[in-house]
């Protein structure tokens, strides 16, 4: 016989960004839970609102099954005397196992023979175990908690009622004093508390207090509600399916689509700014011409945490919000109007970057000198080095713009737009526009040349500087989000795909021309180490990520003696595609065999053929010319790794024949040099001692 599980935690509002992980921790910890708990069940069907979240387990079995345990105790010798009697060490063992000593058997295991004992173990009944949900609430994690009253406990919000059911019984226990019932609570204002008697009722309980449960269920009536809206009256919503419709989701509990609009005067505001105002600030769902689906039209979408009643009301009421803030906009446009682009570098001086990194204009002037050495290492041409310089003189201009200081998030979009506006090129106006990306290890990456130049000159100059002064993050502690910026440095390297572009001397070049203070040279090459390390780090993580490759491949080519970070992920995928085939085992056991001996013996260099002896000691002379010949001339991974797989068989032909620590130091030295001339040039593509085979 089974039975239906309901857990309801009710609390104060959360916050719209945590309630659908929430439900889905409470989810997979339950699950994991009562996987523990030995209880079997069918389904685990989650729910959440803003005031709650819950759990609904169907099919639970009542009890843990029942257990026969077979228990090992003392050896024979220690449990009977010589004369077959039970000793006191035999009797304490039956005891502690609830049983006596006519439940004792003995048994060899591993050859000497021991006495066991059988008990029968009763399976709990699912009403005890559950009891110990307690646990499983109070372990689901927030990004942030908060302390109430004169209380000690933390967590994302108040619990204001519990409702744990198994059928028809309350399932008893209390989390932060707050006992277990079987009482809801409805909208709070359209509903009121609600006694639930078995967990079957919950939804259609809920549904009639004016609460949808399922969340998936609230955002498809929000999907229908605007979709109908949009039909009525010729319009599209871009943002339907976005971060937007996700929040929205997880503020409203009973949600009522509604229209409101704005005056068609607040239309000549860029674009951004209108659906900043409405997405970022009031949660509204900017509408466009269906027809003609760039034109932003004088409309807005909301959706109200309620029914429809008086719905006119409160669509005046959110009208009237908008367009305080569309006024506070359009005059912080006007003013910004007034002012050209040089008025706003020249106020850039007076902006602090960092209490000891100088201006936000210091920072612009080491770009533009930074695009010098971005000139050498990318092959710009002319013209790009005079329009990325024109760039990197101006780029920051907008955070001192009224509009951006009201809109942060703005920032660099709006710059690009006043740069349009002030007659500058389009190429300028996009970089400008696309310096901060990506934001993220997903986020789209600049889509013009000179927006991937700029945002990489940013965020490497915004590494260096940090790294220069020490702040190098630890743990979880990143304020100035440099892993961030780490992460964007080698999307756009790896985007730029430059075959030859050496990570390091980049870096190094990029200190010179950044002119630091000397009182920053004693821990100078400390902290670029470690900014190399950190970089590489970042590189590690998109390899696993984005690539998809094995951990000793991304070992092995992150210890390749080669700075290039695209050929470093390229060499990766070549050995992700051929790894398991039996040439790989093959090729990789040689090499390594190699590297072993190099590692602490001989050096690189010439090699003297007048010492050469034998056929296979020729013979891997040869193929490891013409290796080093194709290294030289391609970078491209699938050739070199097609020839690396030649040298397999020579390589096994040389210690078939020949000895390495022989008598004659001049042999011995010459061939120590030839494998390690064959070594070098081996890590030049990855270590491969470092590959598991």
């Amino acid at each position: 016989m089974t039975k239906t599980f309901l857990l309801e935690v009710g609390l104060e509002d959360m916050p719209a960004g945590v309630i659908a992980n929430t439900e889905k921790q409470l989810i997979d910890k339950t699950k994991s839970f009562l996987t523990e708990a030995n209880l079997t069940f069918t389904e685990i069907i989650g729910y959440s609102t803003p005031r709650r979240f819950a759990v609904m387990v169907k099919e639970l079995a009542e009890k843990q099954p029942d257990e026969t345990l077979t228990v090992r105790g003392p050896a024979q010798k220690i449990a009977q005397d010589e004369e077959g009697n039970w000793t006191k060490a035999a009797i304490g063992f039956s005891k502690g196992q609830g049983g006596s000593v006519d439940d004792l058997i003995i048994k060899e295991e591993k050859g000497k023979p021991y006495v066991f004992i059988e008990k029968f173990v009763p399976g709990k009944s699912a009403q005890e175990i559950l009891q110990g949900m307690e646990q499983v609430i109070l372990d689901i994690e927030f990004p942030k908690n908060m302390k109430w009253g004169n209380f000690s406990y933390h967590y994302v919000r108040p619990i204001h009622w519990l409702v744990a059911l198994l059928d028809d019984e309350i399932v008893p226990f209390e989390v932060f004093g707050v006992p277990t019932g079987r009482t809801s609570q409805g909208h709070r204002f359209l509903g009121e508390a609600v006694e639930i008697t078995i967990p079957e009722e919950y939804e259609s309980l809920l549904e009639k207090q004016a609460v949808i449960p399922k969340r998936a269920e609230r955002q498809a009536m929000i999907v229908e509600q605007i979709q109908d809206l949009c039909k009525q009256h010729n319009w599209i919503v871009p943002t339907l399916k976005s971060e937007l419709l996700e929040e929205v989701t997880d503020l409203v509990e009973y949600p009522t689509a509604f229209y409101g609009h704005f005056d068609k005067d607040y239309l000549q505001l860029p674009s951004v700014v209108l659906e900043t105002s409405m997405i970022d600030h009031q949660r509204y769902f900017p509408v466009r011409d269906e027809k003609d689906q760039q034109a932003l039209l004088p409309y807005f979408i909301s959706v109200r945490n309620g029914n429809s009643e008086h719905i006119e009301n409160v669509a005046r009421g959110n009208e009237k919000v908008l367009t305080a803030r569309l006024a506070d906009a359009k005059f912080f446009y006007a003013e910004d109007q007034k002012s050209e682009i040089v008025e706003f570098v020249e106020k850039l001086k007076n902006v602090a970057y960092h209490e000891q990194l100088g201006t936000i204009y210091d920072k612009q002037n080491r770009a533009v000198r930074i695009v010098d050495v971005l000139a050498d290492h990318f092959n710009l041409s002319g013209p790009e080095i005079k329009e990325l310089k024109e760039i990197a003189a101006i780029y920051k201009f907008d955070l001192v713009t009224q509009i951006v200081d009201e809109f942060p998030t703005l920032q660099g979009r709006i710059g690009g737009i006043y740069a349009r506006e002030h007659h500058l090129s389009d190429n300028i106006a996009h970089a400008i526009s696309e310096q901060y990306l990506p934001l993220s290890q997903v986020d789209s990456l600049p889509k013009s040349i000179l927006g991937k130049y700029i945002a990489l000159i940013d965020k490497l100059d915004t590494l260096i500087q940090f790294f220069s002064i020490g702040m190098i993050p630890t743990g979880s502690n990143d304020p100035h989000a440099l892993r961030r910026q780490a992460v964007g440095v080698v999307r756009l390297i790896l985007a730029l795909d430059v075959k030859n572009l050496d990570f390091i001397k980049l870096m190094n070049e990029v200190v010179e021309v950044s002119n630091l203070p000397e009182k920053r040279m004693d821990q100078l090459d400390e902290n670029m180490r470690a900014l190399n390390d950190f970089i590489l780090a970042r590189l590690e993580q998109i390899m696993k990520t984005d690539y998809n490759l094995s951990y000793d491949i991304r070992q092995a080519v992150l210890a390749a003696k080669n700075d290039n970070l695209t050929r470093m992920v390229k060499a990766g995928e070549r050995l992700e595609q051929h790894k398991g085939k039996e040439n790989y085992k093959e090729l990789v056991e040689s090499i390594t065999r190699i590297l072993n001996i190099t590692n602490t013996n001989g050096n690189a260099g010439q090699i003297n053929e007048q010492l050469l002896e034998t056929d296979s000691e020729k013979e891997l002379v040869k193929v490891t010319t013409q290796l080093s010949k194709i290294f030289t001339q391609t970078t491209d991974a699938n050739e070199r790794y097609l020839a690396l797989e030649k040298i397999h068989g020579p390589i096994t032909e040389f210690f078939d024949h020949n000895m390495i620590m022989v008598d004659q130091p001049e042999i011995k030295e010459n061939r120590l040099t030839l494998l390690n001339n064959l070594a070098n040039i081996t890590m030049d593509f990855a270590d491969f001692s470092q590959l598991i085979v």
